[in-house]
């Protein structure tokens, strides 16, 4: 199925307040709309998947793609889909849970290593946001092992975060959510609201910023988050940025610093579910604040800095899928600044946001029947 893109006129102005907090409403099929380089398509790779959450290219070319329940596929050259591969980890899969984010090790042709996210079911219904990694033989992962959990696991469906992000150093980003606990993202002595920084097999680096204090963790880079679904690394300066979601709006773009505290669920720019107010960050100098924030939210998830020759007007920027606001929102980010400069509206929730080998963008909608889409130019 092709839908013809046509040009953007003006950034879409969303109406209502809107709860970032993920839900299961469905969207529609994607519509036509236009970007100021040409005249694009949205392409439907495949379909039928339920509720994909990450994807991966493989070097040739063919991709990995997650579904929440637990399932990993392969979608080849073709668009032909695999059967879900053997060897991955059991999964928390109740609400916002399930396997999650897909990467490949930046020495994947000399180890086949892939990286998994995923909610880890504990004891009595509980569960944790897990990392693990395990080698790509065929049709199957081999040898899974979890070499990091989120500590402690706690009852709820909400919350897991769970994006993985390679630094070119060689250090690996996991960015995860509160578990919607609220207090324990301001308490460094556990992993709830934090992004962590580790070696690719799961020990510590030591020059983390916590690494031997008492009554933290060693793994934690930064705290104070609420719901990380969107990282990615600034191309230019290798710089780490995350877009998180608000309670009732207040969605930001954070350029985590080692040790900073962004203040969850002490300040926020949004408001508590039940109108009451939260303080803005800038009533403190305590807390480090957002480079951009919105609302109403957009609910974001899944982020790349496009570097292609496809689309000349989005080199450099930031491409972040959004699931309220049901496409993707481009960003320039310009030192620690940040501005939002066009929105690509598909008419459906988008999950992640990929950059393929020939420059173009695919995307994943979180449905029940859940689609690849691929942006391009006409031929």
């Amino acid at each position: 199925m092709r839908s013809t893109i046509g040009i953007l006129t003006a950034i879409l102005v969303l109406a209502g307040q809107a709860c970032s907090q993920e839900s299961d409403a469905q969207a529609g099929e994607p519509v036509a709309t236009e970007d100021e380089t040409g005249e694009m398509q949205v392409e439907t790779l495949t379909e039928n998947l339920t509720h994909p959450w990450g994807m991966a290219f493989l070097p040739d070319n063919r991709l990995l793609v997650t579904e929440r329940p637990g399932r990993l596929r392969i979608l080849d050259t073709n668009n032909q889909l695999s059967e879900p591969l053997t060897g991955t980890p059991e999964v928390f899969a109740e609400g916002q849970g399930g396997l999650l984010d897909v990467v490949l090790d930046p020495n994947f042709q000399e180890n086949n290593l892939v990286y998994l996210s995923f909610s880890e079911p504990g004891g009595n219904n509980t569960a944790s946001t897990a990392l693990g990694r395990g080698r790509l033989e065929g049709n199957a992962i081999q040898d899974f092992t979890v070499i990091f959990r989120q500590e402690p696991k706690v009852d709820g469906p909400n919350h897991f975060g769970g994006r993985i992000v390679f630094t070119p150093d060689g250090h690996l980003f996991l960015a995860m959510g509160e578990r919607f606990k609220f207090d324990p993202a301001q308490d460094p002595s556990n992993h709830m609201g934090t992004i962590v920084r580790i070696n690719p097999d799961g020990s510590v680096p030591s020059d983390n910023p916590f690494v031997g204090q008492a009554n933290a963790e060693d793994e934690i880079w930064s705290y104070g988050h609420r719901n990380i679904e969107a990282a990615a690394i600034e191309p230019n300066t290798n710089r780490l940025w995350v877009a998180e979601m608000g309670p009732q709006g207040g969605d930001e773009l954070n350029q985590p610093e080692a040790g900073r505290n962004y203040g969850w669920p002490e300040v926020s720019w949004g408001e508590n579910y039940d109108g009451t107010d939260i303080p803005d960050p800038t009533t403190t100098t305590e807390f480090a604040n957002a480079a951009l924030h919105w609302t109403p939210v957009i609910s974001p998830s899944g982020m790349i800095f496009y570097t292609g020759s496809m689309f000349n007007e989005w080199q450099g920027t930031a491409l972040i899928g959004g699931l309220t606001s049901q496409g993707i929102v481009r960003v320039q980010i310009n030192g620690n600044q940040a501005e939002e400069v066009e929105r690509v509206p598909l008419d459906a929730r988008i999950r992640d946001v990929e950059q393929a080998p020939d420059g173009s963008v695919y995307v994943l909608t979180d449905q029940d029947n859940g689609k690849v889409l691929r942006l391009h130019l006409q031929n």
